[in-house]
């Protein structure tokens, strides 16, 4: 027998992120018994602490955050997508994007990676806890301070969750943060961000500083205690019969001061294929099966996936055995700020957040956060030039 064309890839290591890739791949493998295709797990804080290079170097296939999508382009580390795929599909892919998820991963006028997974932060509630107290479903910011004034609101205050959510602060009062070279945002909203922000953050316990999203999701469903969570990066999981303990439901966020509902910041994830691999088109092929809209409705949500294709967040089928997880929570994701992708943006994002952290849990002067912030973000932007 001929030997087995050998792919190996590396996601994380969550429901979401690993069932769905090894269900694929396992179908995949029916189809074309000659390729086996391994699929690795690895912490959300491994996936942070390993370089893309690191990571390219040992894997055939990568599911990655878009912010890398300019770092990786600059290392030519993975491969477009347009120099292998054919335009038509390419075309639907971004047609039916999720809010900018396609786009996300576009640097360049290339596409580097597949938009298999979309997420952005959004609301969730365990609608039986809030029925049993006799408390209604927060619509507004002031609404989400009386309910935390009661001990009954958490969410993520990791530093990376921290600076995605000063992003969100600053979107929903008017201004998107990075737009200019010397400043992450202009102090007038940037003071107000953070004001908000420390406003809600003091109100919630201090366990939540160690727990990412789905930890603090896991805490809702084990514990009868929080029944309510304005923001973090939503998990369909939780939303399914069985998952968990309890049920959660999902939902746009709140309104802010003009009544417009709150800007949070894509998050997601992207299928992309290592220029390393010695199967390039066999990668490719299989990357095109993930992200093709049969696959994103079917066997990709049926195994834990949460898509990243707009047919399967509007399929009706999908949101039933969701709790409307997908119909409730896309215009989060089609008003969903994109985050900047340049060469240095990384060495931002994994540092400003310690930084809005400390004034949280400490509090300070808005200005001198800021600043803090400004120094950080003009030395990232001294990296990319560099680079260039």
């Amino acid at each position: 027998m001929a030997q087995k064309i050998q792919l190996k890839g590396i996601t994380w290591g969550h429901s979401r992120g690993l069932l769905p890739m090894v269900a694929t791949a396992q179908r995949y493998e029916e189809l074309h018994p000659d390729v086996e295709i391994i699929w690795k797990k690895r912490t959300l804080q491994e996936f942070a602490d390993k370089s893309i290079e690191q990571l390219a170097a040992e894997y055939d296939l990568l599911v990655i955050d878009h912010p890398w999508t300019g770092h990786a382009a600059a290392k030519k580390v993975i491969v477009p997508f347009d120099d292998y795929l054919d335009r038509t599909y390419l075309e639907d892919q971004h047609l039916n994007s999720v809010g900018k998820s396609y786009v996300s991963y576009n640097f360049e006028n290339k596409q580097w990676a597949l938009p298999i997974d979309a997420a952005t932060p959004v609301a969730a509630s365990r609608p039986d806890l809030l029925s049993a107290l006799g408390l209604a479903l927060p619509h507004t910011f002031d609404d989400v301070l009386a309910l935390a004034d009661q001990g009954r609101v958490a969410f993520s205050l990791l530093p990376i969750d921290v600076l995605m959510s000063f992003y969100m602060f600053c979107c929903s009062l008017g201004e998107a943060p990075c737009e200019k070279e010397e400043e992450v945002i202009s102090p007038f909203i940037g003071k107000q961000a953070l004001s908000l922000f420390k406003a809600l953050a003091d109100r919630v316990d201090n366990r939540f500083y160690k727990k990412n999203p789905f930890m603090v999701f896991e805490d809702m469903v084990n514990n009868d205690e929080i029944a309510y969570c304005p923001f973090a990066y939503g998990y369909s999981n939780y939303a399914r019969n069985g998952y968990a303990r309890k049920l959660l439901h999902f939902h746009d966020l709140v309104t802010l001061h003009d009544q417009k509902s709150m800007i949070s910041t894509l998050g997601g994830a992207g299928l992309a294929v290592s220029a390393r691999s010695a199967y390039v088109d066999v990668a490719m092929d299989y990357a095109q099966f993930v992200g093709s809209p049969r696959v994103q409705a079917t066997l990709y949500v049926d195994n834990g996936g949460q898509p990243g294709h707009l047919k399967a967040w509007q399929d009706v089928e999908v949101n039933r055995r969701t709790s409307n997880f997908f119909l409730n929570t896309l215009p989060t994701l089609e008003r969903a700020f994109l985050r900047p992708r340049y060469f240095g943006h990384m060495h931002f994002q994994d540092h400003a957040g310690d930084v809005v952290v400390d004034y949280l849990k400490n509090g300070g002067n808005e200005q001198a956060v800021l600043e803090q912030l400004n120094e950080m973000y003009r030395q990232s932007r001294l990296m990319d030039e560099k680079h260039g």
